[in-house]
């Protein structure tokens, strides 16, 4: 499956889930190199998802985004599938 078909499956099931608003992330010349592909608020909390296929990796500049991410408190993560975004939910303390 390639990475378009898994976010928008996604971003689909994210529309789904309560108090959440989330978008897809397009890149290019007016947008900002290595922000994940889907960006989220649940219950006031940021999440952001970099999709990839099974033999997908991450760039350099896209690990550093995620990082980042992280030292400001938000939560970032490489995903594969709807199944590993609806996991990581589920298992989100607080």
């Amino acid at each position: 499956m390639a990475e378009k078909e898994i976010t928008n499956k996604i971003l689909k099931y994210l529309k789904t889930v309560p108090s959440c608003f989330a978008w897809k992330e397009h890149g290019g010349m007016y947008g900002t190199a290595g922000i994940p592909d889907i960006i989220c608020c649940i219950n006031g909390r940021f999440i952001a998802f970099e999709v990839k296929t099974e033999t997908g990796v991450l760039s350099k500049l896209q690990e550093i985004t995620i990082a980042k991410i992280k030292d400001a408190k938000g939560k970032a993560y490489k995903v594969t599938s709807v199944n590993e975004v609806r996991e990581i939910l589920e298992n989100l303390e607080g």
